[in-house]
């Protein structure tokens, strides 16, 4: 109704796949906002909104004779199916009910198997083969993500393909490599130099994160929320004194901070 040409909303007729995009990051990241607070009611709320935008693409799509909401349902029918050999055997729904014999590592195992065995299919349907176009194992990593998740996407593809550590140590060294580096540079004055090495920094870290089976971007804005709470304390520990953050000196400032951490925060 929304999108209907004579009595629906000028905004909604505006709009086109594209443009939708920067929406469905936000309500992406709302949802996860609403997860971390534990906010069931809110959280409910802003799943509706991302569910908005699937139906949203959907029907544009339909309007568009590309899809409709039903092929988008039934694609990922298909592909759950596919990925979990263990809960549907040879792909049969009405097989359901076996037990599946087979550990956690392992479905992540057989599932990468199976998407580059999808991504394969899809280069053929394209026409793509290796007569007519370069292929890499990373050229489906879309660019388009946040530059940390990205690069924990990277890392994982590479190293579904051997190409990676066997344990922390080499990870924990190549972290403090390009610490080292990014210092030289710094003490160097290479402005480009710098910027590279602090890149090789944050890779390493997400590497490293990765190795220790953290999600980077959580353990962030874990770090992220700690930071604001413990600064809003120092605020309000300098109000309570009827002072401001310009009255107090770094080391007034730190100690405050050291205090707000021993209050738990």
């Amino acid at each position: 109704m929304l999108r209907d040409g004579d009595f629906g909303c000028p905004w909604d007729l505006k709009q086109t796949i594209a443009s939708l995009a920067p929406y469905t990051l936000e309500e992406t990241y709302e949802v996860i906002d609403a997860i971390e607070k534990q906010d069931m009611v809110e959280l409910e709320d802003e799943l509706g909104d991302l569910l908005f935008q699937v139906i949203f693409y959907a029907q544009i799509a339909s309007e568009e004779g590309a899809f409709d909401f039903d092929d988008v349902a039934r694609a990922i029918t298909r592909k759950l199916i596919r990925r979990h050999p263990h809960v549907f055997p040879d792909g049969d729904v009405d097989q359901f009910g076996q037990r599946p014999d087979i550990s956690a590592d392992q479905v992540l195992v057989n599932w990468e198997a199976i998407k580059a065995e999808e991504r394969a299919e899809k280069r053929q349907r394209g026409g793509q083969n290796n007569d007519t176009a370069p292929e890499s194992v990373l050229d489906d990593v879309p660019k388009a993500l946040p530059a940390m998740e990205r690069a924990r996407k990277l890392q994982k593809r590479a190293a579904n393909h051997g190409f990676d550590w066997d344990n922390i140590q080499p990870v924990l060294a190549k972290l403090k490599e390009e610490i080292a580096e990014f210092e030289a540079a710094h003490a160097a004055g290479d402005i480009a130099a710098r910027e590279n090495e602090f890149g090789d920094i944050l890779f390493a870290a997400v590497n490293l994160a990765r190795h220790c089976q953290i999600e980077p971007e959580i353990a962030l804005r874990g770090t992220n929320s700690r930071f604001a709470a413990r600064f809003r304390w120092i605020e309000a520990a300098l109000r309570g004194q009827q002072r401001s953050l310009a009255d107090a000196d770094l080391t007034e400032l730190d100690a405050l901070w050291e205090q707000a951490k021993e209050a738990g925060l």
